[in-house]
């Protein structure tokens, strides 16, 4: 490898194992994306939200170019114990001095429609827009070794099998949610 992409490499590594921060108070940590394949049509990222602040913000809006839609978006259990995916117009509170963990099966960012691949190591950028702090532009690695089920899942696994999971309208049309990796 060239001095030129060793360094290029180093830089990109130290981009994404920083913290990111929006106006002094919010601080994302521990971001990382994923596709459930190489064929997959959709894709999420998870990462913890930190709010150093006095005040309580709320996360109102995600954007990213990697994918035609990209939505916040939560699982709700129905009256017969599926799980739904849905999206979260509304966003997430973020509580003063306190954290909102986007998470497999909880909260999450959901890209639908992606434009490519995403592959394990990647760095996928993602705008994250909060009521009060504005944007904050979050550069993601891809880790697709992360997306075996974690201890978050095991609580409840029957309720939150994936092979379960209704995704409603998502797989339809151009947004289809195929693949979801969550």
């Amino acid at each position: 490898m060239s001095k030129m992409k060793t360094f290029l490499f180093a830089s990109a590594a130290a981009l994404v194992t920083l913290p990111a921060f929006a106006e002094t108070h919010i601080m994302v940590q521990d971001a990382y994306a994923r596709a459930s394949g190489l064929s997959a049509k959709a894709g999420a990222a998870f990462m913890q939200i930190m709010n150093h602040g006095d005040e309580a913000d709320q996360l109102i809006d995600v954007r990213s170019d990697i994918a035609k839609r990209v939505e916040l978006h939560t699982h709700k259990i129905d009256d017969q114990g599926v799980a739904k995916m849905m999206h979260v117009p509304e966003g997430f509170a973020i509580p003063a001095s306190g954290m909102h963990e986007l998470k497999r099966g909880g909260d999450h960012v959901m890209f639908m429609g992606l434009k490519g691949k995403i592959l394990d190591g990647d760095v996928v950028t993602v705008t994250l827009v909060f009521e009060k702090a504005g944007e904050l532009v979050v550069e993601i690695p891809v880790d697709l070794k992360r997306g075996q089920m974690g201890s978050e899942m095991k609580m409840n696994q029957g309720a939150m099998d994936h092979s379960n999971m209704d995704h409603g309208n998502m797989n339809q049309g151009e947004g289809a949610a195929s693949g979801a990796s969550n």
